[in-house]
């Protein structure tokens, strides 16, 4: 399943490469062929304005997979640092900071996110902040557990020991070690953003048209389930594709970095 899964992101990839060297037209209306099943000029069927299924995946797709790197890097940036302060220094500034992360676990994220991008607006700089705002708090429970069991071994206290900064101890003795678990953590990140952005789009807060997106053609693609099944059905394994090849991904990685499992 795991080489599968690796294909799967690798053929999405190559589609996404391949359909800017085509130059496709996403948002080309064709009035003649609305609703139309795959036939030899649209392989994918065409939507409720005639517009190319296909060309419309393809391009959402690539705004999916921006928006969760993008978001991605964000939070974990945003978490790390809040984890790693938190571990590092303890006391008070534990207490607070883990106090700020537990207001944000007391509500389901996608709930968060869907009230601070009601609040913030559409569009797609605003979806990307409301993911932000709401994404971090995993890493930073990670990282500050990680980091107290880190703070006193060995060669943390020697280096600490010899007049080692705060900075070089963090970056040199204590962030390299948790790499291979925030890498894990960061592939589950992107298909969790990948599906609020969908959910997002799909409630009307997210990606507008006429640029495509996966929630979005999902969104229009119920309103013609019974008359162009293909149109949902085309949208919706394409979406579960794709998070599910990226899960596993997770899981290959976890299993290869996991230093507990023999070889």
């Amino acid at each position: 399943m795991k080489k599968y899964a690796a294909l799967i992101l690798l053929l999405w990839l190559v589609a996404v490469v391949g359909g800017r060297l085509l130059q496709l037209n996403p948002d080309f209306i064709n009035l003649n062929a609305i609703l139309q099943s795959p036939n030899a000029q649209y392989w994918l069927g065409a939507d409720d304005l005639g517009r190319s299924v296909g060309a419309r995946l393809l391009a959402g797709v690539e705004v999916s997979l921006l928006v969760a790197l993008i978001v991605t890097i964000v939070t974990m940036t945003v978490g790390i640092a809040i984890g790693v302060l938190a571990g590092f220094y303890g006391g008070k500034i534990d207490q607070a900071l883990m106090q700020l992360t537990d207001v944000f676990l007391a509500f389901p994220g996608i709930l968060l996110a869907i009230a601070f991008a009601a609040i913030l607006g559409p569009g797609i700089n605003n979806l990307i902040i409301a993911l932000s705002i709401t994404g971090w708090v995993s890493y930073a429970r990670l990282t500050r557990g990680q980091v107290l069991s880190l703070r006193y071994r060995q060669h943390v206290v020697a280096a600490e020991s010899l007049g080692a900064n705060v900075p070089r101890l963090i970056m040199q003795h204590i962030l390299p070690l948790l790499i291979s678990i925030l890498i894990v953590e960061a592939t589950y990140s992107i298909a969790s953003v990948m599906i609020a952005e969908a959910s997002l789009s799909f409630l009307g807060l997210g990606i507008q048209a006429p640029h495509a997106s996966w929630g979005g053609m999902l969104r229009d693609a119920v309103r013609y389930m019974l008359i162009a099944p293909h149109y949902v059905l085309i949208v919706g394994t394409s979406l579960m594709s794709l998070i599910l090849a990226v899960n596993l991904l997770g899981d290959y990685l976890r299993d290869r970095m996991d230093v507990r499992i023999e070889a």
